[in-house]
């Protein structure tokens, strides 16, 4: 009964998650639904790739005394019960983040954080909310992000929230879209023996069920939610990065994960190098009380509107201490408040 909770589950979810990854989360899914258990060469190559990510995770936590570095790694989802089930503690849960995320905010030792992110994104549940308290707690501390080497969907949606994202060379980026699948299981059942009938209440109650073909109608209601999913992500990326919505849609791959040097070219990241440069870039900031990305007002294509926005954030970067970052932080917000206009 578990395993089919889990295929149901993962049938109705919207996914933030780079399709490749997907395919394979999916046909793993379906090899341990069906009862068929991973070889030994396989569960060798897991081990051993979650053992190489818990040293990393403890490595990357002694970049400074006063800096702290914060693992996202693996599929992302809520709660992370659905990844851990099917491949063992290896994902990322957004609450868990979260919770880490506030308790480094709180923790007056920690002057600053670097998000370090190997991730293909995963479900959308719980990914806006991370994101939203990510681009929040700019205001408060600076805040880093460091993909390495893989930032893809879910995880760039959260990434393009720091103040500073950075890549390693070897890095990409992107993979900015939303899908949902449906899987038409009635013939692999009727092989089976099963014949299957639903007896239902609601209109809407059984619509998308795997036990037929999609219609058009329930076809274009998952699509709605698609769609608004894909706003939510364009819009939380266009604010993070300072960006017109449109050069999200239309410049940053269009669903396609880019390699460093295209992702720098785009204006998803603002650098490419090591985490060990990150480091210092973060220590060099803390010491001159900045940490925010560079004050510069942005142009957007929409920014007609809001002409005595950029001219009174420009007025308030001007007037404000170097040292004050709370201040520069609140004026850039008012600078991103042009993207959404």
């Amino acid at each position: 009964m578990k395993r089919s909770l889990l295929l149901a589950a993962f049938a109705n979810t919207p996914w933030a998650m780079d399709q490749q990854h997907l395919a394979t989360f999916a046909g793993v899914l379906r090899r341990w639904s069906a009862g068929a258990a991973a070889t030994p060469e396989v569960m060798a190559d897991v081990q051993a790739a979650q053992a190489a990510r818990a040293a990393r995770a403890k490595s990357s936590s002694a970049a400074g005394g006063n800096i702290a570095v914060l693992p996202l790694y693996g599929v992302m989802s809520q709660r992370a019960s659905m990844a851990d089930d099917i491949s063992g503690s290896g994902g990322t849960s957004t609450q868990a983040f979260t919770s880490a995320l506030n308790a480094a905010l709180a923790d007056d030792s920690v002057a600053g954080i670097i998000i370090d992110i190997d991730s293909p994104g995963g479900s959308v549940f719980g990914t806006a909310e991370l994101a939203s308290a990510i681009f929040s707690a700019r205001s408060t501390k600076p805040i880093y992000g460091y993909v390495n080497s893989l930032c893809a969907s879910a995880a760039y949606w959260t990434g393009s929230q720091c103040a500073q994202l950075f890549m390693t060379p070897g890095g990409q980026a992107g993979s900015i879209g939303v899908y949902m699948q449906h899987v038409d299981e009635s013939a692999a059942l009727e092989m089976e023996g099963y014949k299957c009938s639903f007896v239902s209440a609601g209109k809407y109650k059984v619509e998308g069920n795997s036990l037929g073909p999609l219609d058009a109608e329930g076809q274009a209601f998952l699509q709605s939610q698609v769609d608004a999913y894909y706003a939510s992500f364009t819009q939380a990326v266009a604010k993070g990065r300072g960006a017109a919505i449109a050069s999200v849609r239309d410049g940053m791959g269009q669903g396609r994960c880019l390699l460093a040097s295209d992702a720098l070219a785009a204006g998803m990241v603002d650098g490419v190098c090591s985490f060990d440069d990150v480091v210092g870039k973060m220590k060099k900031a803390i010491k001159s009380g900045a940490g925010a990305k560079a004050e510069s007002l942005t142009e957007f294509s929409a920014a007609e509107p809001a002409e005595s926005l950029e001219l009174e954030a420009a007025a308030l970067l001007a007037q404000q201490p170097v040292n004050d970052f709370a201040r520069r932080a609140a004026a850039r917000r008012r600078q991103l408040e042009m993207a959404s206009i």
